[in-house]
């Protein structure tokens, strides 16, 4: 068994980290159990770590690492994974397994609670559970500070447990409009500058398929209806953290930019120039913000044809 009061299990495939593994990492005090295909390479990867469990598995299914994993944490007070795709898959059918609460989604996890957004997102509760609990992440929210020593290494095995499972029929990689906002690298956000209804919401999605964006949005659009609460943007919505952020007609409230981490570039499409977005972008455009995403699109489709 790991002997630790407070752990992140973090699930791979091929070596490669799923998004938010350094955050839950360091959620945990920098313990972690990492789990899956080639694990020991992607142990290697990781920067918040100050001891981690390696567990090599020949494949990655929910139910049977579930089993496995059960009586080797058995003992961990409080386990935490990331809001990946896998660490959803395997964070319910640990806590049935080991009989604990699940806490989803939350925004930050201690050893003893956790706080999660409830009620349309308009409400931070912290919630405690009696004893033990189970407890998934948001990526991009807590962020990680890298640790100046390499973590300690500790290999252990796992006991091979035959379950009825979910097959894995392929694994493909999301264009920019299918993937997760807090994955993409390139953001185009729209504000109240731009959206007026769902045909400008559509205009910029083509925009950013041809430039390999991701979209988002702020609340007032979102609330409006023109695009799902999944792409909003923000401290009630997804924090993001991109290479490149072009925000169109949106002015820079605290509650948006709250949840745009640390972009390396910012491009600002407004009107008004002294406006708190433009006022921290690396290229402001005044300008008017529909204007600007029309005619970005007719050169666009030019070039391409």
């Amino acid at each position: 068994m790991i002997d630790t009061d407070f752990l992140a299990i973090v699930v791979v495939r091929d070596g490669e980290l799923p998004l938010g593994a350094d955050e839950v990492t360091a959620e945990a005090d920098g313990s972690v159990l990492v789990v899956g295909t080639d694990a020991k390479v992607a142990a290697g990867q990781l920067t918040a770590a100050r001891t981690a469990w390696i567990a090599e598995s020949p494949k990655v299914a929910p139910a049977a690492l579930a089993a496995a994993l059960t009586p080797v944490v058995k003992g961990v007070r409080t386990i935490v994974l990331s809001s990946s795709p896998d660490g959803r898959d395997l964070a319910p059918r640990l806590a049935y397994a080991l009989r604990r609460p699940l806490l989803t989604g939350a925004n930050a996890v201690t050893r003893t609670s956790a706080d999660v957004l409830r009620w349309g997102s308009q409400a931070l509760v912290e919630l405690t559970p009696d004893g033990p609990f189970v407890a998934t992440l948001q990526p991009g929210v807590r962020g990680a500070a890298p640790l100046p020593t390499p973590a300690r290494l500790v290999e252990i095995a796992l006991t091979g447990v035959e379950v009825k499972d979910a097959v894995s029929v392929e694994v493909t990689t999301p264009n920019a409009q299918e993937a997760d906002l807090a994955e993409a690298r390139r953001v185009l956000g729209a504000g109240a500058g731009l959206v007026t209804g769902p045909e400008q919401m559509e205009l910029l999605a083509r925009v950013g398929e041809r430039l390999g964006a991701s979209t988002g949005a702020t609340r007032v659009v979102t609330d409006a209806g023109w695009v799902g609460h999944e792409r909003q943007i923000g401290t009630t919505g997804v924090v993001i953290d991109p290479d490149l952020y072009v925000a169109f007609g949106i002015s820079g409230a605290a509650q948006h930019v709250g949840g745009l981490g640390s972009p390396r570039h910012v491009i600002s499409v407004n009107t008004d120039p002294c406006c708190p977005m433009t006022a921290r972008a690396d290229l402001g455009i005044v300008a008017d913000a529909p204007a600007v995403l029309a005619e970005l699109a007719r050169r666009l489709e030019e070039r391409d044809a």
